[in-house]
């Protein structure tokens, strides 16, 4: 997809993942009218003089300080530069031109009452390729994103720091070497940029993204691992997971049957097997994958509603001239979300690292330990499998739920906090483990079935036991290692083929 035209309030989940991967953005001209009409209630309540929070009062703990016309417009700069405290390394620019996007798709909806100048430069700056550097902590996910918002605010007045064509430049000659002229922020405009959920969903969207790709990855290497184990598909059955009715165990069941449909390994041993049943990580796989994938698209649910909902306070109605100040900006959802993607991250890496241990213990596998021809001589997958244990260690320690942490803020005005920004922050991380998990089994998979020949496995497998070897050849002794592992996990990365895999 090369452009996404962004309709607020109705993006797709496709088109947020789109945004994600380099696509251009262009906004729906149909907004124009709503965010017209909410700038104008905004100067309405100004001249009408009533106190309206975040417009003519201070902010948080100050929201009882009546701020005079006169300094209207210093209120909103001064929020901006005081916001903008965050730390630590640059949020990577894929993330910060998806937080842009949501941001621009929020305000777009004329309930925030920024003028249409402002709705104007965030898309200028998505589509010119102009990227606030935006540092990655100092957002507690409630009251909004506020320091890391505040970063983004700062370089649209011409403060901070701009990414362009990978090289840092001050924002404000960034923006001129653009043609775009710094804001003057009007009332309501600082707050609105700074208060919503964006920079916490955005990094939650994009650890979903990583997360279907995974899921994928790891289905097929699972099937893979269950031929080179000579394991059975008769746990996969279409009868045994229709009982219970758990959508996602069904899909994923099936998905695993039809990647193993033709197997001669698997006729090999239909009669006379003494193995009654397979260890769990490969005869539960439908019950574990099919329920990462269900908690997948419940959190996928809850994010497309918050990409395309309006987060920031207070919310302008135009219709009767109000500024109605409530909690939107709480990322309570976001953070349930993203603790949900990470708990189904950690637990797909885990169970396949499992049918890593098993492939390489001749005890259960049946094949040569540490999948080499000639164990003690070489040692073959026996260290692969060991760094595979090392990335579930951790993984399992991020996976911690980060919502159930809450620090109280702003003199405790924020007495409650989601702690959602760490939340989405983490599954970064998390991914690549279990991409280098996935490495590992993928490896170790493929060494599996060349120990199984001259039997073959299922068409669709064996043409993914082709495309690794065309990258990898097999190991009739020892070599350096890392590479193999690096090689892989590129292929887990671009996502390994299958048929019947499950959609999100």
């Amino acid at each position: 997809m090369d452009e996404v035209i962004l309709h607020p309030g109705e993006v797709a989940l496709r088109d947020w993942r789109a945004i994600h991967r380099g696509a251009a953005v262009r906004l729906d001209p149909a907004s124009a009218g709503p965010v017209a009409e909410s700038a104008a209630a905004v100067q309405r309540i100004v001249e009408r003089g009533d106190p309206a929070y975040g417009i003519n009062t201070g902010f948080g703990k100050l929201a009882s300080v009546r701020i005079d016309a006169a300094d209207l417009a210093t209120l909103q700069r001064n929020i901006v530069l005081s916001h903008a405290a965050g730390v630590g390394e640059p949020m990577p620019e894929p993330v910060a031109r998806l937080m842009l996007a949501l941001k621009l798709a929020s305000l777009a909806q004329g309930a925030s009452g920024v003028a249409p100048a402002t709705i104007a430069l965030l898309e200028s700056l998505l589509r010119a390729g102009l990227t606030p550097i935006i540092p990655c902590q100092g957002s507690v996910g409630a009251s909004g994103d506020l320091a890391p918002l505040a970063h983004m605010a700062a370089a649209m007045i011409g403060v901070g720091e701009i990414l362009v064509g990978g090289v840092r430049r001050p924002a404000a000659e960034a923006l001129a070497a653009a043609g775009l002229s710094p804001l003057t922020l009007g009332p309501k405009e600082g707050l609105a940029l700074l208060n919503g959920t964006q920079f916490s969903t955005a990094y939650a969207l994009a650890g979903l993204f990583e997360a279907e790709t995974l899921f994928r990855s790891a289905l097929v290497a699972g099937a893979l691992s269950t031929e080179a184990a000579k394991g059975s598909d008769t746990p996969f059955d279409h009868r045994i997971h229709v009982l219970r009715r758990q959508p996602g165990q069904i899909e994923a069941a099936d998905a695993l049957r039809a990647l193993m449909a033709g197997s001669a390994i698997r006729a090999s041993h239909m009669q006379g097997d003494e193995r009654v049943q397979d260890p769990y990580c490969l005869r539960c796989q439908p019950q574990v994958m099919g329920a990462a994938l269900d908690l997948l698209r419940q959190a996928a649910a809850t994010l497309a509603f918050e990409a395309n909902g309006v987060s920031d306070n207070p919310l302008i109605f135009t219709d009767t001239d109000e500024a109605l100040s409530g909690g939107n900006f709480h990322a309570e959802p976001v953070a349930f979300a993203a603790d949900m993607i990470a708990i189904a991250v950690c637990e797909i890496g885990s169970l396949a690292e499992r049918r890593v241990a098993m492939l390489v213990d001749p005890a259960l596998s049946g094949l040569p330990a540490f999948l080499t021809p000639r164990p003690g001589l070489h040692s073959g997958l026996m260290i692969p499998q060991v760094t595979a244990a090392a990335l579930v260690s951790e993984n399992k320690q991020r996976a911690a739920p980060a919502s159930i942490d809450s620090l109280p803020t702003s003199a405790n005005q924020e007495d409650h906090v989601s702690m959602a920004t760490f939340a989405g922050r983490r599954l970064a991380d998390m991914a690549e483990n279990t991409r280098g998990i996935l490495a590992v089994e993928l490896l170790a998979a493929a060494q599996g079935l060349d120990l199984r020949r001259p039997l073959t496995s299922s068409p669709a497998l064996e043409a993914l036991h082709r495309q690794v070897r065309g990258e990898i050849p097999a190991w009739t002794e020892d070599r350096f290692m890392a590479a193999d592992i690096e090689k892989a996990a590129a292929l887990v990365d671009a996502g390994l083929p299958g048929p019947a895999a499950p959609a999100f």
